[in-house]
């Protein structure tokens, strides 16, 4: 029978925390849009910048919370994921749609699934870095 790992089950936080985000960026974006008027890109910067704070906020409490040391530097590293993740999702976006041909729903699950595997590796392996991963760094 498969068992369950550590690791396993982290990652299973990590995409519920993902779908616990976007829930928040898109409650805040139609609060924002319809319910105080704002114009929608600067809605969509609010609520994408709030679903990146919940996030960070529930990975170091929940997900990564041995690991979770704060500060400037952690907040900043998370930041810089959370950019290269969006970047590898375009990428893999555009080369999908424009170099293979895709059609753009297809291109866009493979995108967030890149961005996904972006985004896990570089908060697991960099941002909340196991305590153990560290002392076998040194």
């Amino acid at each position: 029978m498969w068992k369950l790992g550590k690791e396993h089950i982290r990652m299973a936080k990590f995409a519920l925390v993902g779908v616990l985000n976007t829930g928040v960026d898109f409650a805040v974006f139609i609060v924002l849009v319809y319910g105080l008027g704002l114009n929608s890109a600067l809605a969509q910067v609010i609520s994408y910048c709030c679903g990146v704070a919940n996030s960070y906020a529930l990975n170091r409490i929940w997900t990564f919370r041995g690991a979770a040391r704060g500060g400037f530097g952690e907040i900043l590293r998370f930041l810089l994921v959370n950019g290269a993740s969006f970047g590898a999702a375009t990428a893999v976006l555009i080369g999908l749609l424009d170099g293979a041909g895709w059609p753009a729903y297809a291109a866009k699950l493979v995108s967030v699934l890149a961005a996904m595997a972006v985004n896990y590796a570089g908060t697991r392996l960099w941002v909340f870095r196991m305590e153990k991963d560290r002392q076998g760094a040194q």
